[in-house]
């Protein structure tokens, strides 16, 4: 009769995101080069199930939670004497495994489509960041490290926490037309 006995140590992992993606693609000829995600580095077409056709859209991704369970299984029950005393202690074995806790979550969000992240949109966008106090780089109007890092800063606190542009940033920023209400 096997009676498990738990010992749960709360190893908590959280690593299953973008190295996946980018061992997955690897073979022993060809350098490693890691293969962004769609959507999680820039904005891509290739959204959600059930987006609106020409819809952009942005990805972060909540890594899996892992956690290593250890347990103690008995092998063989104890022998008792007729007294009560034990005449032979149970047997036990180690068993762990890992169990996710929380599986990976792609996080979707809508983006600017990148027709309209022109020179001019990125200038603007540079310069209303600048002015809120989340990037001190020169006005390029170019996308680079700076302006995407400026906008994970200003992301951050509403969502989504991001170097991509959200299309609710981008219409808080006054980046991009907010749709009328009604009719």
């Amino acid at each position: 009769m096997k009676q498990p006995i738990t010992l749960r140590s709360a190893t908590l992992r959280g690593a299953l995101l973008l190295a996946v993606a980018g061992i997955a693609g690897c073979d022993s000829t060809t350098p490693a080069t890691p293969r962004p995600e769609p959507g999680v580095l820039e904005a891509t077409r290739n959204g959600p199930a059930g987006a609106a056709e020409g819809s952009c859209w942005g990805r972060t991704v909540s890594p899996a939670v892992i956690e290593t369970v250890t347990e103690q299984v008995e092998v063989t029950t104890a022998k008792m004497n007729a007294d009560g005393s034990i005449a032979k202690p149970p047997v036990y074995k180690t068993e762990t495994r890992q169990e996710i806790v929380r599986a990976r979550v792609d996080n979707w969000f809508e983006t600017p489509c990148p027709d309209v992240l022109t020179s001019e949109f990125n200038s603007t966008l540079q310069r209303a960041l600048q002015a809120r106090g989340f990037y001190a780089g020169p006005i390029t109007g170019e996308m680079d490290r700076a302006t995407r890092l400026a906008v994970r800063r200003y992301q951050a606190k509403q969502g989504p926490n991001s170097e991509v542009l959200s299309l609710t940033t981008a219409r808080a920023l006054g980046l991009v037309a907010v749709p009328r209400q009604g009719g």
